[in-house]
């Protein structure tokens, strides 16, 4: 089966909020939306809303074997791991393994995540 497709809309208009799922273990401070998703290969396209305030300091770094990309859409979020405030407009394309996080912001961010799981280490 291919990534799945939705046609034309706005998933950052106010009436479309309620599609947005809190993040398990962040649920007060960060929610998800995933827009597209390609069930045989895992791979997804999703938005990460953290809210004013947020911080993942206690939660710590993270690294996956898989490699992914981000955008900043809007706001701005600071990666410790870089020491790097990531505002709007900022791009990265992680390679699989790479430390990021943890994450604070002041304002709150949106971020659009396209993540690639079947393409690990071993077969990238």
């Amino acid at each position: 089966m291919p990534k799945s497709t939705t046609t034309y809309w706005n998933p950052l208009n106010s009436a479309n909020n309620g599609q947005w799922q809190p993040i398990e273990g962040l649920d007060t401070i960060a929610e998800e939306l995933t827009l597209s998703r390609d069930e045989r290969t895992g791979e997804y396209t999703r938005l990460t809303r953290f809210y004013p305030g947020a911080d993942t300091t206690p939660f710590g770094s993270k690294s996956h074997p898989y490699p992914e990309e981000v955008f900043v859409v809007s706001g701005r979020l600071y990666d410790q791991a870089f020491d790097l405030w990531l505002e709007s407009g900022h791009y990265a394309s992680r390679p699989p393994g790479e430390l990021h996080g943890p994450f604070k912001t002041d304002v709150g961010c949106v971020v659009l995540e396209i993540s690639f799981p079947n393409r690990t280490n071993e077969n990238f």
